[in-house]
């Protein structure tokens, strides 16, 4: 009962969340293997954010219980927000899972696995199923191990890491359960975090992703402006200090955060990449302040235009939510004319879906699906040109890309510009972990081709 498989939904938090698990699994003496099929504890790392989401892990859980019938002791777990969320009232929907571990208790998990394993090889009734949800201090220090390159068979060494810095979310968005599942803000220690970007670095990691639900707000309670330069700016500037890091990339972060200290950083330190997500949710006013979302469009207008002054080159991304609860055709209008109006290379749309706990959920005059799709349809049109326009203002340049590892045909490789941009190239294997000019020569909406420029380190051959 030695062999797991964490099969992961949702952001890029819950992906690092699921590394972080791997690691201690892997230090408690577990494999981690690379199918559900050969696995004998299967965790599902799940997110909440919209009910599809839920629904597919729970799909996800269901058609995998039968393993049970053939092997009863196979191990099904459930982590993370929908575990946190919905607590033991998955039982219903799920009798046979073993393992329901909220967003605050994933350092228990080999805990509880080896306590699993040990009454089975007992022959001991596991009885009722474990189920832990609770508030723990401190959990936020616990997501801070990565899993090792030689920890993956066959797998290419690691170029890239996310690093958790903050988790929770004080924001209360009147559409967003994050805060029920995520809980309060809690921010590691700024040390602490040095030393994990250090150490990656020092393991040949290049490329290092800050993570938090609000990332900006990193360390506010617990750190001094200085000199007008926030507790984030301040984290920044110390990973940019660190000797092997050359690429320093942050998400998700809330438009409140990017003050002028934030904007500056894009023109003094190279190694922050010029990519910025940034949530816009609505550009109607009104639906932002019944979203809760405490800045207007005219102030997000001003932060966008303000990174572009700093960096003409600035790539965007951002999320958005068509037919949120009264939500009219005007104010529709609104959203489109400021989606076209920040350009953005990447966009997440969504369409408004209830979340019960959220005040939002209560709401009336909730939009039809049929608006919602129509809405969500014009914004896609938008982000598709926009998309072909940039990447094709890109052919013929040479861009800087990372070169991380075999595309998914295991032929070719694949890296990302430092606008965010996926390449797609021929190359040698020792180039991995290297950064390598690459000539752009061919583009698709959302990929770009192209020859390394030879010569030196960059040579193919």
């Amino acid at each position: 009962m030695n062999r797991v498989h964490i099969k992961t939904y949702g952001c890029q938090m819950n992906e690092r969340d699921s590394e972080a698990v791997a690691a201690m699994l892997r230090a408690r003496g577990y494999r981690i293997v690379g199918s559900e099929s050969e696995c004998d504890v299967l965790l599902l790392n799940t997110c909440s954010v919209r009910e599809a989401a839920e629904q597919k892990a729970i799909g996800k859980a269901a058609n995998i219980a039968h393993r049970k019938k053939k092997n009863p002791d196979f191990v099904l777990g459930i982590l993370g927000c929908m575990a946190q969320n919905r607590g033991a009232d998955l039982l219903d929907q799920l009798p046979d899972v073993d393992l329901i571990v909220g967003t605050q208790k994933f350092h228990q998990v080999p805990d509880f696995l080896d306590n699993l394993r040990a009454a089975r090889e007992a022959g001991v009734p596991i009885g009722e199923t474990i189920v832990d949800i609770g508030e723990e201090a401190g959990s936020q220090n616990t997501i801070k191990d990565h899993l090792a390159p030689e920890d993956c068979d066959g797998a290419p060494p690691q170029v890239n890491a996310f690093v958790s810095i903050q988790q929770g979310c004080n924001m209360d968005c009147a559409f967003c359960i994050v805060p029920k599942t995520r809980g309060d803000e809690r921010s590691r220690p700024m040390d602490d975090i040095v030393a994990e970007c250090r150490a990656l670095a020092a393991r040949g990691v290049k490329e290092v992703t800050l993570l938090g639900q609000i990332v900006t707000s990193y360390g506010r309670r617990d750190y001094t402006h200085t000199d007008g330069v926030s507790p984030f700016v301040q984290l920044i500037e110390r990973v940019h200090e660190i000797d092997g890091i050359e690429r320093i990339r942050f998400t998700s972060p809330h438009p409140r955060g990017f003050k002028e200290d934030l904007a500056a950083a894009y023109g003094r330190l190279p190694k922050l990449c010029e990519y910025v997500h940034l949530p816009m949710q609505s550009g109607s006013n009104r639906i932002l302040k019944a979203m809760n979302r405490p800045y207007s469009r005219e102030r997000y207008k001003e932060i966008v235009d303000s990174l572009r002054a700093v960096r003409p080159d600035m790539y965007f991304s951002t999320d958005i939510i068509v037919g949120f609860p009264g939500e009219t055709d005007e104010e529709f209008e609104q959203t489109r004319e400021l989606f076209e109006a920040c350009n953005y290379d990447m966009a997440y749309i969504f369409k408004y879906s209830i979340r019960s706990g959220t005040p939002a959920a209560g709401m009336g005059d909730q939009i039809p699906d049929e608006v919602k799709e129509h809405r969500n349809q014009v914004l896609l049109d938008i982000l598709r040109k926009n998309s072909e326009r940039r990447n094709a203002a890109l052919l013929g340049t040479v861009e800087e890309v990372l070169v991380e590892g075999p595309d998914k045909t295991g032929l070719r490789f694949t890296g990302r510009t430092r606008g965010n941009r996926v390449c797609i190239f021929d190359a040698n294997p020792r180039l991995i972990g290297q950064l390598v000019p690459l000539k752009i020569d061919r583009a698709s909406v959302s990929t770009l081709y192209g020859e390394l420029v030879l010569g030196g380190v960059f040579d193919a051959a």
